[in-house]
C-alpha cells in the first residue's frame, strides 16, 4: 500500500515554495497526502495511528522542527533539502524525484535511528519547571548583556567542573557538527552512542570538549546569571526553542527514550556528506592570493 505522508514545508524559503508543487504532486502520484503542516506550526498534527511518513521540505532548521514533530508521529523522517547545506537531509531534490516511487510505496526504507537528548529545567526547590527533547543540542547561553556566567557540571552524579564562561552545550552526534563544532568540540560520527559536552569561550586554557557515553546524566547547576527584564541567561534548543534560566536552576540532560528514524539515500555515505558539504579536512585554496615574489 502506498505510504500516508505528512508534509512539512518552510514558506518563508524562496526554494522550498519552488519545489513544493513538485513534491506535492509527487507525493499524490505514489502516496497518500493526508496533511501539510507549515515548518513553525505545532498544532493540526493528525494521529500517530494515520501517518507512515513524515517529509521535511527546507534545510536543517526545516529538519529540526520536522524531527521534535515526528516523536509525537512515531513516524519516520526524511528530508527534502531545498537549504543551503542541508547537511542533516536524507536527499537532494533530484534524488527524491528520481526515487519517489519507491520512497512512497511499500518498499522498505533505508532509515539510520537517532536518539535525541532530553532535558528537564529543575527549581532551585527541585521542582520541575520546563521538559523538552533536542535533536542537535542543548545550549545554556549567557545572553545579554553578556557577562560570564558560572555552571557546576557533574556526570552520574560526580562532581565535575565549574567553568565560566558565555554558556556551555550539550550534543547529540548528530549535532556534533553544527554549533558544537564551531565552538572547538569534537565531530562525532552518527552511530557512536555519545554526547558531547563543549564550553563555549571558557574562561580556562584548561577546560577542553569532552565525550561521554549517551547513557550519562549530566548535570549544570546555575551559579550566576545575567539577568535584564526581557531577556538573560538563556536554554536555547535546538537553535529554535528558549526558555529563561534563572540563578540556582539545574538543567538534567540523559538520552531519551524515544528515537527518530532519519530515511537515507543509500547512494550517499555519512563520509560523502561530510566532505562534500561541511568540506571537512579541506586544503586551503591559495587561487585567489596573487604571487608577491
Amino acid at each position: 500500500m502506498p505510504r500516508s505522508v505528512v508534509l512539512i514545508t518552510n514558506h518563508r524559503k524562496p526554494r522550498a515554495i519552488a519545489a513544493l508543487e513538485e513534491v506535492r504532486s509527487l507525493i499524490r502520484t505514489h502516496g497518500t497526502l493526508i496533511a501539510e503542516l507549515e515548518s513553525k506550526e505545532e498544532d493540526g498534527l493528525p494521529s500517530p495511528d494515520d501517518v507512515d511518513l513524515v517529509i521535511a521540505l527546507g534545510g536543517d532548521g526545516t529538519i529540526l522542527s520536522a524531527a521534535r514533530k515526528c516523536l509525537t508521529l512515531r513516524a519516520p523522517l526524511l528530508g527534502v533539502n531545498t537549504g543551503k547545506v542541508g547537511f542533516m537531509a536524507g536527499f537532494e531534490l533530484d534524488a527524491f524525484r528520481k526515487n519517489a516511487k519507491a520512497l512512497l510505496g511499500d518498499e522498505p526504507l533505508d532509515t539510520h535511528p537517532v536518539t535525541p537528548l532530553q532535558g528537564v529545567i529543575q527549581s532551585a526547590d527541585g521542582k520541575p519547571r520546563h521538559a523538552a527533547f533536542a535533536i542537535n543540542e542543548f545550549v545554556v547561553s549567557a545572553g545579554p548583556p553578556f557577562r560570564m556566567i558560572t555552571l557546576d557540571i557533574s556526570v552520574d552524579g560526580n562532581v565535575g567542573p565549574t567553568v565560566s564562561g558565555d554558556g556551555l552545550i550539550v550534543s547529540t552526534p548528530l549535532g556534533s557538527t553544527a554549533y558544537n563544532v564551531s565552538a572547538g568540540g569534537p565531530i562525532v560520527a552518527p552511530g557512536v552512542n555519545a554526547m558531547i559536552v563543549t564550553p563555549i569561550a571558557a574562561h580556562s586554557l584548561s577546560f577542553r570538549p569532552i565525550v561521554i557515553p549517551s547513557d550519562s546524566d549530566v548535570r549544570i547547576r546555575i551559579r550566576s546569571v545575567n539577568a535584564i527584564e526581557s531577556s538573560g541567561t538563556t536554554l536555547i534548543i535546538d537553535g529554535q526553542v528558549s526558555h529563561r534560566l534563572d540563578e540556582g536552576d539545574v538543567l538534567s540532560v540523559t538520552a531519551a527514550k524515544e528515537q527518530v528514524q532519519f530515511v537515507l539515500d543509500p547512494t550517499v555515505s555519512y563520509w560523502q556528506t561530510l566532505l562534500g558539504k561541511m568540506h571537512w579536512a579541506t586544503e586551503p585554496n591559495a587561487s585567489g592570493i596573487k604571487n608577491r615574489h
